[in-house]
């Protein structure tokens, strides 16, 4: 029962394809609008919102540049608690790992909580395929898996449906008669606690994802807003944490700054209605049987990159998907990846190493909103800046030797700029040229492989004189007398 993985291809082609989609982008304009008034809301009322920001920030940068120790760290904390810790350098090792964690416990079924990183490395399908049904308990996660499609969003993986969409899902997947559901919020959310509430208490292993782990005293959190999390955590006898290197905190205080930036960024929310923390194992209380799974697969190597390194600063709040322009009308499946969105885009490409990965630092007008409303001020602009020259150097680098038209032209403009005399012959040639492209002021219609730039691009026509040529026509003595006016 896996939505299953998203489909690598490239942004541009699957972006086009989502545009089509005009039910998807009212669905998304609603979403997301709301969610913005909502976050500037809560935020606004916080007089140190910015000095939270920074320190968010500062706290981050902190961890990665002492990431070892800090990871060694927790695992001491876990280990005196009682609880196992494993290493995982990839996606086959961490899967293997809960494969054999999951069968040895006998279960061929878990629920799962705050899932992204499984989400990541494919642990659904990776447990399936010993015959173990995994559960997504979240309502949207279980939205999107009833549907077999991948998530859409970070926060809210069903963003891109309406109420009407889910109540058809709902009596399709559980067997309802059209009666006994309409498309009401509680009625929806009803049915959905009916369907999940015996599996909870038939589960014998939970898995969850981390949103912070203290290194301080190897206590794992995870916030949520529907309380799944809170029956993942407690009824079943073995839990299982799958998270991310880089989700470690130092300590306490560290977590007070967390704890006031995710909710906000997030959910809009002051704080998050559940916040679970768990620190090893309690006897007769909880799981009897805790392992936390430390994954790497790439992170190891965005660490190194200096200017790429703050991506892992990232607490998965999805405001950058919330203010995107590209995002809110393509939504999350044209990315092609668990992580869509600004974050996605700078994030997918730095842990995968495809073509397709490479397309989407592309995906931004580079408009600096993402910048803006990240708790953590991850500058996410001059990411994707950094990630598109390695792009670039990547398509050159293959045979060929062009990164594209796109390149070509670059390489041509950058010959002419270069001596101004080619630069005053080309503005000649271009002014002869342009008479039968030119329409009231504007180039609305280029020939060739050139009409995909201009399709959707006015270019304003040459003027019929250059500033420059303006200038030494008036000749001195003409400028000097404007001049002293």
């Amino acid at each position: 029962m896996s939505g299953g993985a998203p489909t690598p291809r490239p942004f541009a082609k699957a972006a086009r394809e989502a545009l089509k989609d005009v039910q998807l982008r009212r669905n998304l304009a609603k979403a997301t609008g709301t969610i913005r008034e909502k976050r500037a809301a809560v935020t606004g009322e916080m007089p140190d919102w910015q000095a939270l920001r920074g320190a968010g920030q500062a706290i981050k940068t902190e961890v990665m540049a002492n990431l070892d120790a800090y990871l060694e760290q927790l695992e001491a904390s876990v280990q005196a608690r009682g609880g196992i810790v494993h290493w995982a350098r990839d996606a086959a090792e961490a899967n293997a790992l809960v494969r054999d964690i999951v069968v040895g416990e006998g279960a061929s079924e878990v629920v799962k909580v705050k899932s992204i990183t499984t989400d990541e490395i494919g642990l659904n399908d990776a447990l399936a395929r010993v015959g173990v049904t995994a559960i997504e308990t979240d309502l949207a996660e279980l939205i999107v898996q009833l549907a077999h499609e991948p998530s859409s969003h970070i926060l809210v993986p069903a963003i891109h449906k309406n109420r009407a969409q889910i109540r058809a899902l709902f009596l399709d997947a559980m067997g309802l008669e059209p009666g006994e559901l309409s498309d009401d919020p509680s009625e929806l959310t009803a049915a959905a606690r009916r369907f999940l509430r015996e599996r909870f208490f038939r589960a014998r292993v939970a898995v969850s994802g981390a949103n912070f782990a203290v290194a301080e005293t190897g206590s794992v959190c995870v916030v949520e807003s529907e309380g799944n999390g809170r029956m993942c955590t407690t009824l079943p006898q073995t839990l299982v944490t799958v998270m991310g290197i880089e989700k470690v905190v130092p300590d306490w205080r560290a977590m007070e700054v967390f704890l006031q930036l995710l909710p906000r960024s997030s959910t809009a929310e002051r704080m998050n209605p559940y916040t679970s923390i768990w620190s090893g194992v309690t006897p007769g209380d909880g799981p009897q049987t805790f392992h936390l799974i430390l994954l790497d697969n790439g992170r190891t190597r965005v660490l190194a990159d200096e200017t790429g390194r703050q991506t892992l600063h990232c607490i998965r709040c999805s405001a950058c998907l919330n203010v995107c322009p590209v995002y809110a009308r393509v939504g999350g499946h044209a990315y092609g990846s668990v992580y869509p969105g600004p974050i996605g885009s700078i994030l997918t490409p730095q842990l995968q190493d495809s073509k397709e990965a490479d397309t989407l630092p592309f995906a931004s007008t580079l408009c600096g909103a993402c910048y803006e409303a990240c708790p953590v001020k991850i500058d996410i602009p001059r990411v994707l800046l950094h990630l598109r020259g390695r792009a670039v150097q990547k398509r050159r680098a293959r045979p060929g030797g062009w990164a594209s038209g796109e390149d070509a032209v670059m390489r041509a403009a950058a010959y002419v700029l270069a001596e101004p005399r080619r630069y005053r012959l080309l503005q000649r040639l271009g002014r002869g040229g342009q008479g039968v492209l030119a329409r009231d002021g504007v180039i609305a219609w280029l020939p060739g492989t050139f009409g995909r730039w201009s399709h959707t691009r006015d270019l304003p026509a040459l003027p019929r004189q250059t500033f420059q040529e303006w200038w030494e026509q008036r000749g001195p003595g003409e400028r000097t007398a404007e001049e002293g006016a």
